[in-house]
């Protein structure tokens, strides 16, 4: 057995409305953005829609009863903002409110801590018409009053707060390059709808922290992001693996933990690069309690040759390589998930401390962590061994990274069920616990008995399966 985690750690596993909850058309629900998206041809592999999903709508509590028995201490889900304003303003809808206290009234009565994402990119399809989504600025003042409907409903019980699940998706996925609902694909859109993103969160958390303080909960927002490891040791490629960073987590995270967009994002975009007032940078430095992070790979990056040219890729450069000037590119050593991402457990370790230097110690939340695996039948699928031996070996570099200093609270797999893996719809599983979409049966898979004894041990069982050590990895990466 090795160290256990800190002993306040805390063990949970996520999901997101439109992946799991299906009942699009039930409970007074309205369109989002991700239902007219799926129902539009060639947009959706296979033609994938959320409209059933897990039916998690129905099912909430026997899924609940099956996180308590894998012993999971909190669960992190996102509210569907169209269930509870089915055109996205106006009075909340009844039946919605309804839907999710019983959700948290279930999760609290089984001992879980609920942990609320009030976006998680099902925004309602009335306000992408009426205001341009997270193109127009009159979406931030929206997003508030649905937020304060969300903290007068829920945060008597609700003390964990997320406003945006990774709004680099929303922004260069959804207006860079057009894989995510809306669709649009533009070079400038991205900025833009960041921009409005950032904003909006903070003032969920102005509303929150002068209207709702009585509550004593916490409020956050999780970034994404990906580590970048240099190519050679260069000062050039070191250099770029720098602006990879800012570029990716730095563009959301520094007005939050800096108070203004990173210097070298302004030295390269100039006046595409929207401006905060004085009273807006004011409102964002420090309106964030924790520092959520989801992390699923590493890639290398380099200075990239003048004379070629730069490449858009979605799972590395996102659409903005033009503006980074960075290349990036895949050690053929390591293994990959089937998304194509790279298992590379220490460049979580690298990532934590890297937030740990930047942002001045934050209290850190891994929000996501997880892999997709091929499953082509049901015996591959529960004994998914690669997805087990992912886990340990991510949280073997997480607890490294807190025995370095780095103030990790807490950590979340995803998923809980395999779900609508959005433009990929049920090709890729990411759960912990197979569904099977005919039937809709739940099965903990491996994975699912492999954390719920790391949970068990407070981490204690971590790092003893027997795969390659971070140590021998790094061995490999030095000799390339």
């Amino acid at each position: 057995m090795k160290q256990p985690f800190p002993a306040d750690f805390i063990w949970g596993s996520a999901t997101a409305s439109y992946q799991i909850e299906g009942g699009t058309k039930e409970g007074g629900r309205g369109a989002s953005i991700w239902d007219t998206f799926s129902q539009t041809p060639g947009k959706v592999a296979g033609g994938d829609t959320g409209d059933v999903a897990c039916d998690h709508f129905h099912r909430f509590e026997d899924d609940i009863k099956l996180m308590k028995e894998l012993g999971l201490q909190a669960y992190r889900f996102s509210i569907a903002w169209s269930r509870i304003q089915p055109d996205g303003t106006g009075e909340p809808n009844a039946e919605g409110i309804a839907f999710y206290n019983s959700i948290i009234d279930c999760l609290l009565a089984h001992d879980i801590e609920p942990w609320v994402t009030l976006y998680h990119w099902d925004l309602p399809q009335a306000l992408e018409d009426r205001v341009g989504g997270w193109l127009g600025k009159a979406i931030v003042p929206i997003f508030g009053d649905y937020a304060r409907i969300c903290f007068e409903q829920f945060g008597d019980r609700v003390k964990n707060w997320i406003t945006l699940n990774e709004p680099w998706c929303s922004a260069v996925l959804g207006y860079g390059l057009g894989v995510h609902a809306p669709g649009h694909a533009d070079a400038d859109k991205p900025y833009v709808a960041a921009h409005h993103l950032i904003l909006s969160h903070a003032a969920a958390v102005k509303i929150y922290r002068e209207e709702w303080g009585h509550q004593q909960g916490r409020i956050g927002i999780t970034n994404n992001c990906d580590w970048r490891m240099p190519l050679t040791d260069s000062e050039a490629d070191k250099a770029a693996a720098q602006r990879s960073l800012v570029f990716f987590l730095g563009w959301f995270a520094d007005p939050i933990w800096k108070g203004d967009y990173p210097a070298v994002m302004r030295e390269r975009l100039g006046d595409r690069l929207p401006v905060f007032s004085a009273e807006e940078r004011e409102l964002l430095l420090g309106s964030s309690d924790f520092f959520g992070l989801n992390h699923y790979t590493t890639m290398l990056a380099s200075e990239p040759d003048p004379d070629a040219e730069v490449e858009t890729n979605i799972a590395g450069n996102g659409g903005m390589a033009e503006d980074q000037e960075v290349h990036l590119s895949n050690d053929p050593a390591w293994t990959q998930t089937q998304m194509g991402w790279n298992i590379v457990p220490e460049g979580c370790r690298e990532l934590l401390k890297w937030i740990d230097e930047r942002y001045d110690h934050p209290e850190i939340y891994i929000t996501e962590n997880g892999c997709a695996v091929e499953e082509p039948d049901v015996e591959s699928a529960l004994q998914d061994v690669v997805r087990r031996d992912f886990f340990d070996g991510y949280l073997h570099e997480c607890r490294n990274a807190i025995e370095q200093g780095v103030d990790l609270r807490g950590y979340f797999a995803w998923s809980l069920l395999d779900n609508f893996e959005w433009s990929w719809g049920y090709e890729r599983r990411f759960g912990i616990v197979r569904v099977d979409y005919d039937t809709l049966e739940r099965t903990p898979k491996l994975s699912a008995q492999w954390y719920a004894a790391a949970i068990a041990s407070n981490g204690a069982s971590i790092g003893g399966v027997g795969h390659p050590s971070a140590e021998s990895r790094e061995q490999a990466a030095e000799s390339r």
